[in-house]
């Protein structure tokens, strides 16, 4: 008689979610995101545009975003420090994600500090998306592995009718 083997399914494949970010200012945090989350998302690869796309287009920009970048993901994660609200790319890349109606989660960073009022930074897309109720907000200090689950799964969950992709695009970084 011989040993029983159980046959376990394939693990189901992680999701892919893509992050916008201010590359100068905000490296370390994503380096720390997808470090801390790669158990949990297939991150998407940190390519930043400037180098990768050598054109002044902006319809050709966008389709690559879409095609290299957001193509595949199901959610963006924006992480907003102090300098990403100025960002021409950020704001295209989350356009992208709007377009295609993927979920869209904001994380606040340490370094976006809260005016008296309590205010913070984000890309103004951003910004009209939250206030439609399509997007999410986390902050960093708060963000765990389930947090982040919860927060993408309910973004992915909003309805496509909630997005505002009205605002023009950024066409310099500020």
């Amino acid at each position: 008689m011989g040993t029983a083997y159980t046959m376990r399914p394939p693990p189901l494949p992680k999701p892919r979610i893509f992050v916008s970010y201010h590359h100068a200012l905000d490296q370390w945090y994503y380096n720390e995101f997808s470090r801390f989350f790669c158990s949990a998302y297939d991150v998407a690869t940190d390519c930043s545009l400037r180098g990768s796309v050598d054109s002044d287009d902006s319809e050709y920009i966008m389709r690559r975003i879409r095609k290299d970048y957001i193509e595949g993901t199901s959610c963006t994660v924006v992480l907003c420090g102090s300098g990403t609200s100025g960002r021409r790319f950020v704001d295209w890349e989350i356009k992208a994600t709007l377009d295609d109606e993927h979920g869209l989660v904001g994380v606040r960073l340490p370094t976006n500090v809260p005016d008296a009022a309590g205010n913070w930074s984000a890309p103004g897309r951003l910004v009209d998306n939250f206030n439609t109720g399509y997007a999410t907000v986390e902050t960093w200090e708060e963000l765990t592995v389930a947090r982040l689950q919860a927060a993408v799964h309910l973004a992915r969950a909003r309805p496509a009718a909630l997005i505002d992709n009205t605002r023009p695009l950024r066409r310099r970084s500020v």
